[in-house]
């Protein structure tokens, strides 16, 4: 089963690893004229992983493995071509996402299981990767850091938890890599009876709205950022696939796209450029449980 894409920053390449047997990243050249997938070479990973992504130079393939409780570095030797894993770092309970910082010096890691949001140095010259000496922000019991997204601007971080359904907004050193947890606000709709299961979250190009999903409500939740502090306040939900695992908001900002896991379809939606709603467009099928959404501008 794949279970992410992962768009390479120099080029039209992507990266698509399998949880099942073998367990291989896959790489794909995509044909700048038609999107269609070349594919060019697959390599071995190390561990069934939740989450993969390029550093910010795409030479090396970055992992985090939820069953095995691990974060991996695999090299990319060329485009389209992933290497034996370099590195394997353990006792990560429940690692769901990873992703490098915009100056590619630092790469923070979600742990579900722990409560932590890890920080790690990254050496981009050997794709190593080293505790900070602030080497985690610990939330709160039961939160269930999930995914997590940069600010445009570097300097805010902000991370969703599965457990709390919550958004969680933090101040970020790019510098140092000082994570510093300042607001938390709820991405539960009113009324919201059972157990959260957030799922996915996402902020627009230009910083002024953030958007994550929730899959027991099958709902959007979506915020405004103040540009001053990125602190959030909210806009309101809208109700979504079945189950809306995944979702992606287009590269010009205008459009989010999300599909239901359990709907087997995906809808889209325009964004308005004042006030963040949600305008529904279209539906679409797709094929059985879909659950991510990745969007390439192709020129």
């Amino acid at each position: 089963m794949a279970v992410r894409a992962s768009f390479a920053p120099r080029g039209a390449w992507i990266y698509v690893g399998t949880r099942g047997e073998p367990k291989i990243a896959a790489g794909f050249a995509i044909d700048p004229a038609s999107g269609r997938l070349e594919h060019v070479a697959s390599g071995p990973l190390s561990d069934s992983l939740a989450y993969i992504v390029t550093d910010r130079t795409g030479r090396y393939l970055l992992g985090a493995s939820y069953p095995g409780n691990k974060i991996t570095v695999n090299p990319i030797s060329s485009p389209g071509r992933v290497q034996p894993v370099l590195q394997v770092l353990t006792d990560y309970p429940n690692a769901h996402s990873i992703l490098a910082d915009a100056g590619n010096h630092h790469v923070l890691v979600a742990t579900l299981g722990n409560n932590l949001l890890n920080v790690f140095n990254f050496d981009a010259a050997t794709g190593k990767l080293s505790p900070n000496a602030a080497a985690s922000v610990s939330m709160k019991e039961k939160t269930g850091p999930r995914h997590f997204v940069f600010h445009p601007n570097g300097t805010f971080v902000y991370l969703l938890g599965e457990l709390d359904g919550s958004v969680h907004v933090m101040d970020y050193d790019a510098s140092s890599g000082q994570l510093k947890e300042k607001q938390t606000v709820s991405a539960l709709p009113p009324g919201f009876q059972g157990a959260p299961s957030a799922a996915d979250l996402h902020i627009t190009p230009d910083g002024k709205f953030l958007y994550g999903s929730e899959r027991t409500s099958s709902t959007l939740a979506g915020f405004k950022v103040n540009s001053a502090d990125g602190t959030l306040s909210s806009i309101g939900w809208v109700a979504t696939e079945k189950t809306p695992r995944g979702f992606n908001i287009d590269p010009s900002g205008r459009y989010l796209l999300v599909v239901g896991q359990h709907s087997h379809q995906m809808s889209s939606y325009r964004i308005d450029a004042t006030t963040g709603q949600l305008i529904k467009l279209r539906e679409y099928p797709t094929g059985k449980s879909p659950n991510w959404i990745e969007i390439l501008d192709l020129p």
